[in-house]
């Protein structure tokens, strides 16, 4: 994935795209900070682990831009979203609220949870289970409305 980042970044740079190069060399420094964190240089980041950054970059761009629509900032809210569209395309696809539901429903029956009380061990399960591909907090908003 680190590679393809790259590759992406020089087809940029050469093409003059200077807000996909910004967010991909916005990118590969948060990869890079994630490695040093990880004290991982030899070993360099698991795909699950460049996934959590990837997501994790996403989610800020996302949260900005809601932001900056509170604010009437349209012109930096939409920077945000096309940034966050640049990273989307390195992430696995999204599962639909639908399909979320349905592995939450699962999971409940599994654990036979049946109140509040249950809901961090509901929502670690089906976290587990969907990994990347599902929002975190549209999982715990699922088993929250229905745990009550």
């Amino acid at each position: 994935m680190q590679e393809k980042i790259e590759a992406d970044l020089k087809s940029a740079l050469l093409a003059g795209d200077k807000a996909k190069a910004e967010t991909l060399r916005g990118l590969k420094s948060a990869l890079l900070n994630e490695v040093i964190a990880k004290n991982a240089r030899e070993t360099g980041l698991s795909d699950e682990q460049m996934q959590q950054v990837l997501s994790r970059e996403a989610k800020k761009r996302q949260e900005a831009a809601d932001l900056y629509k509170q604010a009437g900032e349209e012109q930096r809210a939409a920077t945000e979203l096309s940034e966050k569209e640049i990273i989307d395309v390195y992430l696995p696809a999204q599962l639909s609220e639908e399909e979320i539901s349905q592995a939450v429903e699962v999971a409940i029956k599994e654990l036979g949870a049946s109140s509040p009380a249950d809901l961090g061990r509901v929502i670690g399960a089906v976290r587990a289970k969907l990994g990347p591909s599902a929002e975190g907090s549209t999982i715990a908003r699922l088993v929250k409305e229905k745990l009550q």
